[in-house]
């Protein structure tokens, strides 16, 4: 009877159900060329600021070849560790690798008669004599050795202003004497009338020897050596010590008790 409009019906609507479902896969065709013409520009972007840098790299290169590799090197090594030292060991063993410092010399001729008697009972019946002159020198100073931390006092109350430092030196010596045997000579050896006088030269000269090497170290006591020492002992820390930074030095030496 009335079937085919019936069909007819049926068949719009399932067009019309085909055609929805082309609507939700592409809800807007024409949109799609702009997307990717988005994002073609945004890769040739990123591709051109790629070749910036790698030029802007290959240039730097080329002009400065190794320091532009030493700062390339230097942005990605990361800073070593800060080591601290204490001031005063270093200062201290700095020092005490001089050992002995000599501030002061000196140069002294002594003259040293010496006799030797033959006797018989007690008559003297020969005279043995030696005149003998003698060069030598008197060497002072300080021992370094014996200096340790406690002589050294760092003073650090400002970041603005360099710290100070104060060394405190032990008091002078005499470090050493000795004779010039290449300047010194028997001046005389006389064994008296008839050489009645016993012969005893090598002990004469050796007893003479001690003798002006006595006189020696005590015309270098009278003369000052000790006060001289101390002295250029004060100047030569200076010189030593300035050059690490301390600008604000004081130096004190200690008194001497005694010159022997």
């Amino acid at each position: 009877m009335f079937t085919r409009p019936s069909r007819i019906t049926n068949r719009s609507r399932v067009r019309k159900t085909d055609k929805q479902k082309d609507k939700q896969t592409n809800p807007n065709p024409q949109q799609q060329p702009g997307v990717w013409r988005v994002l073609s520009m945004l890769s040739m972007v990123v591709f051109g600021g790629g070749l910036v840098v790698a030029s802007v790299a290959g240039y730097g290169l080329w002009r400065t070849g190794d320091q532009f590799m030493d700062g390339v090197k230097l942005m990605f090594t990361p800073k070593p560790p800060e080591d601290t030292v204490d001031t005063r060991t270093l200062i201290v063993e700095q020092i005490q690798g001089a050992s002995e410092l000599t501030t002061a010399i000196f140069s002294m001729e002594a003259v040293v008669p010496t006799e030797s008697n033959r006797t018989v009972g007690n008559y003297v019946i020969g005279q043995t004599n030696l005149l003998y002159i003698a060069h030598g020198e008197v060497r002072a100073g300080i021992d370094l050795g014996a200096i340790s931390e406690e002589n050294v006092q760092v003073i650090n109350d400002s970041e603005d202003l360099p710290p100070s430092l104060i060394l405190t030196l032990p008091a002078p010596k005499v470090l050493d004497s000795k004779l010039d045997v290449t300047r010194s000579k028997v001046y005389e050896y006389d064994r008296g009338f008839l050489s009645l006088g016993p012969d005893r030269a090598p002990e004469l000269q050796a007893l003479a020897q001690q003798e002006a090497l006595k006189q020696i170290r005590q015309g270098a006591c009278d003369e000052g050596i000790l006060t001289m020492a101390s002295e250029r002992a004060e100047l030569t820390m200076r010189q030593l010590i300035e050059p690490l930074g301390y600008e604000n030095l004081t130096v004190n030496v200690a008194e001497p008790t005694g010159c022997s």
